[in-house]
């Protein structure tokens, strides 16, 4: 594949592979009925008036299956970690004993997965979408350099066939990730 193809072709498996992992890190967010400190990724407490994640106040541990403990650095923040848990809306009440917050996991009903799986399904498609994004731009990319950079028409089409390869790869990683969340989701 000549150099041209190649870069487009690579930077256009770059866009897809960060889709991927955003699903991925995306997906860790869902409360499947274990205890994971990525729960609270998107919980931010109110610090001196700047809104800040809650894992840079407090630390966050998981001392069993079924239990979340955030220990804040700062014993005046306990009463706004507890504010900024419910007003996430992650599904978890806190409780305190004036040094730690705990959380107890509850596990899920039977709708409640079908819900997160349905939500983790339509979560793949949007990354899917966006994998086959990448991949028309990295088209229009080969066509144009095809047309103004002097690609040749066989560059082209050897890049074409190469970018299909990558993005069935990447089609493929992202069923995996939703299969195995699925699983997860699925475990009693």
């Amino acid at each position: 594949m000549l150099p041209k193809a190649k870069e487009i072709v690579e930077a256009a498996d770059l866009k897809m592979q960060d889709a991927v992992d955003f699903l991925e890190e995306d997906l860790k967010s869902y409360r499947v009925g274990k205890a994971t400190p990525a729960i609270f990724n998107g919980v931010n407490v109110d610090y001196y008036g700047t809104p800040t994640p809650l894992n840079q106040v407090a630390s966050i541990t998981t001392p069993d299956a079924k239990t979340i403990a955030i220990q804040p650095w700062e014993r005046n923040m306990i009463a706004k970690i507890e504010k900024a848990i419910l007003d996430a809306n992650v599904g978890l009440t806190p409780s305190n004993n004036g040094e730690i917050i705990r959380c107890v996991v509850p596990a899920l009903t039977e709708e409640r997965r079908r819900e997160l799986i349905k939500k983790a399904k339509a979560a793949g498609e949007t990354c899917k979408v966006t994998v086959r994004n990448a991949r028309r731009d990295a088209i229009d990319q080969l066509k144009k350099a095809q047309k103004n950079e002097g690609l040749s028409e066989d560059g082209e089409k050897e890049g074409e066939e190469e970018l299909q390869k990558v993005t069935d790869k990447r089609i493929k990683d992202i069923d995996a990730v939703i299969a195995g969340k699925e699983k997860e989701i699925l475990t009693v």
